[in-house]
Order: structure tokens, then C-alpha cells, then sequence
């Protein structure tokens, strides 16, 4: 891998899921303490921020009465229900953890449901850096980390999936997907692994 052909994808790092005030919180708590995610993501940020590697982020909004939802199902349901990731409210604010690195995240809007590169210009912004791997981080595993790790795949891209800076419903899920699922298409490893194969120096 090297680092300026390589794109890290932060997929969901917002308040109503990250910040324990965050109205989804409770969905991956579990999961984003045991792994220690936000911290390792932190570390990841840290030492990219002074590489050629792009940095990404494609949150999800919704405007207040959700009209981009159509009979939504599942999680996004939830989302509609619980009036998570609403345009302009904290909820749907980058968590203050990323805040440092701002300056060297793009952010990429569109995203409205599990694909990042469905609706937004991911891909068209990707293939114009010429990148051919991509890194992805963030939440739900089993949900939007999956579905955009399959679609970077199906396009092309040589996929990693940061297996501590990502989080599930649960600990069994997370242990799940990236121990069976991911590795059907995509590399799974963790941020200092990541960092080492793009020899990157390392610190604590």
C-alpha cells in the first residue's frame, strides 16, 4: 500500500452516535468501548494527518421532516423515529474528536442511507486522487461499514477494514464480521497494522 494511493473512509463519527448525549448512542456503545474506537481512530488520524493519504468523511443528514426517507425499514426507521442526524442540530455534528484533523478532512455530503458512495461524488472524488485502496472506519459494522466496503469493492478498490476503529451493535457482531464477512472481500486489520504497512512511523 502507499499512502498517496490510499483514502481513509470516516463513516459516521457524529454525535447522535459517538457522544454519550447522542440519541443512537446506546446502538453501539458496547461495542465502541470494548474496541476502544474512538482512541484508536484518534492514533490513526494522528499520524496520517502528516501523509499524502486522503482523508474522508461522509456523514448522514436529514432535513426535519425526513422527506428523503420513503417507507424507511429497519435502522433507518430507527433513525426517523428517534429524529437522529437531523441537519443543523448537534446530533448530527462531527464528534469534537475529529475537530483537530478538520483541516485535512474532506467531507463529502450526500450520504442518506448505508452506501457512501450512493448519492455523494466518493467515487468520482477517489478515482480523480487516483487512489486504488481503501481504508474504512466508523459505524454500523454490520450495517454501512459492510455496505460501502462491498461497493469500494465491486468498483475496484483494494479494501481495509480498521478492525478496532469500528463499531457494531454488539461484540459478537463485531467479532463476527470481521473474522467471517469482511474477509470474503477485503483486508482486515487494525490502525497500527495500517500504519505499518503504509510505513508509517508508529508512536504511542
Amino acid at each position: 500500500m502507499q499512502s498517496q494511493k490510499t483514502a481513509l473512509i470516516l463513516i459516521g463519527y457524529q454525535n447522535d452516535y459517538f457522544s454519550p448525549n447522542g440519541v443512537l448512542y446506546r446502538v453501539i456503545e458496547e461495542s465502541s468501548k470494548v474496541t476502544n474506537v474512538i482512541a484508536n481512530t484518534v492514533h490513526l488520524l494522528q499520524h496520517l494527518t502528516s501523509s499524502p493519504a486522503l482523508i474522508v468523511t461522509t456523514p448522514i443528514f436529514f432535513t426535519p421532516n425526513y422527506e428523503e426517507l420513503i417507507d424507511p425499514v429497519g435502522i433507518l426507521k430507527t433513525i426517523k423515529q428517534e429524529n437522529a442526524f437531523q441537519m443543523g442540530t448537534p446530533g448530527s455534528q462531527a464528534i469534537g474528536e475529529l475537530h483537530p484533523f478538520e483541516d485535512r478532512i474532506l467531507e463529502v455530503p450526500g450520504k442518506r442511507g448505508f452506501n457512501a458512495f450512493i448519492n455523494t461524488n466518493l467515487d468520482g472524488i477517489l478515482k480523480q486522487r487516483e487512489i486504488t485502496d481503501v481504508v474504512i472506519a466508523g459505524a454500523v459494522t454490520s450495517i454501512c461499514i459492510d455496505s460501502t466496503g462491498r461497493a469500494a469493492h465491486e468498483k475496484g478498490y483494494h479494501v481495509t477494514i480498521l478492525s478496532d476503529c469500528t463499531s457494531a451493535r454488539t461484540v459478537f457482531e463485531q467479532d463476527f464480521y470481521c473474522s467471517t464477512v469482511f474477509p470474503l472481500y477485503a483486508q482486515v486489520m487494525t490502525n497500527r497494522e495500517l500504519l505499518s504497512r503504509l510505513e508509517l512511523t508508529v508512536t504511542a
